[in-house]
């Protein structure tokens, strides 16, 4: 779908915290996991909270941590130091 935003990210143990709390936070993601990426489409907007993430991983989390396993994104990029959202808005 067109209004559809994604995010991939490398399919490795580090990268496993990120995805489980892309998903919680955003339920109408869905989520394609292959062997070496985890591909995740939602439609018009995904939002990336920090908070979530340091959740799961039990540790503080800085946002910029995730272009590590970054693979790919699809949509305008609005980001601060608790939230990084895709969006297809300007």
């Amino acid at each position: 779908m067109a209004d559809n935003v994604f995010i991939a990210l490398q399919n490795n143990a580090e990268a496993q915290p990120i995805i489980a709390a892309i998903a919680a936070d955003n339920p109408d993601a869905v989520v394609n996991a292959s062997p070496g990426m985890v591909k995740i489409d939602c439609p018009g907007r995904l939002v990336i909270r920090r908070t979530s993430i340091e959740a799961g991983l039990g540790r503080d989390f800085n946002l910029q941590e995730l272009h590590l396993n970054l693979i790919s994104l699809g949509g305008n990029i609005d980001e601060d130091d608790d939230e990084f959202v895709l969006s297809w808005q300007r």
